[in-house]
C-alpha cells in the first residue's frame, strides 16, 4: 500500500466514513489532483475513464456522504447545478456563466458586514458568496 492510499484510508476514517474500495476508489480521484471544483456527472466520468465501475447513483451518494462528513463543501450555483468542492477552507468564488467554471476567490478579498442574527435556536454555519461573471 503507498503512503497516498494510507492517507486517504486515514482521511476516511477521521471523516468517519468506512474506507470501502469504491470511496477509496473516488477518494483517490477527487483528493489527487489538488484542490478543484467538479460534478457528479464529470467525477462519473472520470470514474468510467479509470475503469472504477460505480453508477451515477453511487457517485452522487458518495459525494453528499463526504460532504456531509467534512471532506468537501458542496457549492450550488443553480438550482440544478452543484459542484463540491475539495477546498473545504472559507472561500468564495466566481461562477463563469458562459463555460460553468468554478473559480476560487479569496475569502479575505470579500467583507462580508452586518449580517443579522440567525433565528431563535440556530446559528450561522457559513456564508457561501458565488459572483457571476461573463466576458464583457
Amino acid at each position: 500500500m503507498t503512503d497516498e492510499n494510507q492517507q486517504l484510508i486515514d482521511r476516511l476514517r477521521g471523516a468517519g466514513l468506512r474506507p470501502t474500495k469504491q470511496r477509496q476508489s473516488l477518494g483517490e480521484l477527487l483528493f489527487s489532483k489538488g484542490n478543484r471544483h467538479i460534478t457528479a456527472e464529470r467525477l462519473h466520468e472520470e470514474a468510467m475513464a479509470a475503469n472504477v465501475p460505480v453508477s451515477l447513483a453511487t457517485v452522487y451518494n458518495t459525494l453528499h456522504q463526504f460532504t456531509t462528513s467534512g471532506l468537501l463543501r458542496e457549492v450550488v450555483v443553480e438550482g440544478a447545478k452543484t459542484y463540491f468542492d475539495t477546498n473545504t477552507s472559507q472561500h468564495f468564488h466566481f461562477y463563469h456563466e458562459e463555460n460553468g467554471q468554478l473559480i476560487d476567490m479569496p475569502a479575505d478579498m470579500v467583507l462580508i458586514d452586518n449580517l443579522p442574527d440567525a433565528p431563535d435556536g440556530t446559528k450561522v454555519t457559513q456564508v457561501d458568496v458565488t459572483v457571476r461573471i461573463a466576458k464583457k
